[in-house]
């Protein structure tokens, strides 16, 4: 046997594997649709897991404050 066609033999079973297995991947597989979050919820997000809360009333209540006078002016 011709040993070009034994090596198209050879590639096309490859060929027929690769389909076989990308057929079966896009069937198990179903898309998944990711839902699109605006920028302000993403940074609260970020801000919320990395910050802690304050567990000390004076620092809590000093900290209120400074955002009531930030709001005054």
């Amino acid at each position: 046997m011709n040993p070009l066609i034994i090596l198209l033999i050879i590639i096309g079973a490859f060929a027929l594997v690769a389909l076989i297995a990308f057929v079966i991947h896009k069937i198990l597989h179903p898309k998944f649709k990711e839902e699109k979050i605006d920028e302000k919820e993403a940074a609260k997000e970020n801000l919320d897991r990395i910050l802690e809360d304050v567990e000390d009333k004076e620092t809590a209540e000093k900290i209120a404050n400074y955002h009531d006078e930030d709001d005054n002016q």
